[in-house]
């Protein structure tokens, strides 16, 4: 029975995988950011009139972004600080659930 229940142990410990919170941060935060800076260098390279206007909005809340080159670097820049806090809390938040689940256990 005790060495069924340490075979079980150690399926449950390989199938509850913990996140490295900060290295899952950092990747939302490039694709966020990038998605920014591509979708706003597509626009400008696309040209015509009016130029982004849904894309526009977004200098509502970041302070600075424009649909242009510039505004591209500034928008990555808020994008990529936005998705690392974004994906970092979520990857907290996902441990601290399977901590809940399965505590680890101290040597």
């Amino acid at each position: 029975m005790a060495e069924h229940r340490e075979d079980l142990e150690r399926l449950i410990e390989v199938r509850v995988r913990r996140v490295n919170a900060l290295a899952s941060g950092i990747v939302g935060g490039l694709l966020s950011g990038l998605g920014l800076f591509l979708a706003t260098n597509w626009l400008v390279l696309k040209g015509g009139h009016p130029l982004g206007p849904h894309l526009v909005l977004l200098s509502q809340f970041f302070i600075g972004y424009r649909v242009s080159f510039v505004g591209s670097v500034i928008g990555f820049s808020y994008a990529f600080a936005l998705g690392l806090v974004a994906t970092f809390c979520c990857a907290r938040l996902y441990n601290w659930v399977a901590d809940l689940r399965h505590p680890r256990r101290m040597p």
